[in-house]
């Protein structure tokens, strides 16, 4: 998600976070027109499911072997889908790829999405420690940093994989026991933030890797969310990209690497009408639609 400039500088990039927990989803009908300025700020609760060594630099890129990774669906390109983080999910929305919260919903509505035809990918903020989370208690203060923006929510010290990656596979493990079918690993770029940490690109690098390795692992495939800077050395690791905001921002060409290496581009806008985003998008190859910056059910859809 893009974390609210107001919150981290003037440097910082436009927040785009899902706002999850006891929201209850919108009573519009899933492709009714989202009123104007429907989202334009975060409101309400942000939603319950969201280290290298200091001055080493990134290991080189090792793609997981070709045999792990052939085994692990992905989204083709150009595969509709559909981004709800709040909860109750709704399950009669018409797409082949959902994209819920982790932490927010149970086995039994990734069956129910699985007998219905579609595959699930589990949100999961691995950048950032949720106080609203069950295993918030087992980050320790000192790898806590400046709040991102959103409620209850602080950076993490991404160096501290000694710390973070035991946490972070629980999670996945998590996900992996519900019968998700991949991982979107929320907040990859908080190098570019002020975290209040001294973060670099090569520490996001390794963090970044790290994390994908953590879902091929347990079997799943794992998007990269934003982070586009460094789409260049993760394009070979991750299996697809989810986007926030690129038509907004002018960015869209940055994430043509995943295009030409035939792997899906999962994109949302929030403040731009469809009518001026989706035929650039239709054209790069995206999966595009717009929604609400609280992700609820409504979406529209290119």
């Amino acid at each position: 998600m893009r974390i609210p400039g107001w919150a981290v500088g003037a440097t910082a990039v436009l927040a785009s976070a899902a706002a999850l927990g006891a929201v209850l989803f919108s009573t519009l009908a899933p492709d009714e027109p989202a009123p104007p300025d429907a989202a334009a700020t975060p409101t309400g609760p942000p939603p319950p499911g969201r280290s290298a060594p200091a001055g080493r630099a990134a290991p080189p890129e090792e793609p997981a072997p070709e045999r792990r990774r052939a085994k692990l669906w992905a989204p083709a390109p150009g595969t509709r889908w559909q981004w709800q983080l709040t909860v109750p999910v709704n399950l009669g929305v018409d797409a082949p790829v959902h994209d819920i919260d982790g932490f927010g919903n149970g086995a039994d509505v990734v069956r129910e999405l699985h007998r219905r035809g579609g595959r699930v990918i589990c949100y999961i903020n691995v950048g950032a420690a949720e106080r609203y989370r069950p295993d918030h208690g087992a980050f320790p203060p000192a790898v806590l940093g400046k709040g991102n923006g959103w409620p209850d929510e602080r950076w993490l010290d991404i160096r501290r994989t000694d710390v973070l990656e035991p946490i972070m596979a629980r999670r996945f493990d998590m996900c992996r026991a519900k019968g998700f079918d991949a991982v979107e690993p929320d907040l990859l770029d908080g190098y570019a933030s002020d975290t209040g940490f001294p973060l670099t690109a090569a520490h996001q690098l390794r963090y970044n890797r790290l994390i994908a390795r953590l879902a091929h692992e347990r079997g799943m495939s794992v998007a990269l969310k934003n982070d586009l800077a460094q789409i260049p050395a993760l394009v070979k690791t991750f299996d697809f990209a989810i986007n926030e905001q690129c038509a907004e921002f002018g960015e869209c060409h940055r994430l043509l690497p995943f295009v030409r290496a035939g792997k899906a581009v999962l994109h949302v806008e929030y403040h731009v009408p469809a009518a001026r985003f989706c035929r650039e998008t239709r054209a790069l190859g995206f999966a595009s639609m717009r929604k609400r910056l609280d992700l609820d059910a409504w979406r529209q859809p290119c």
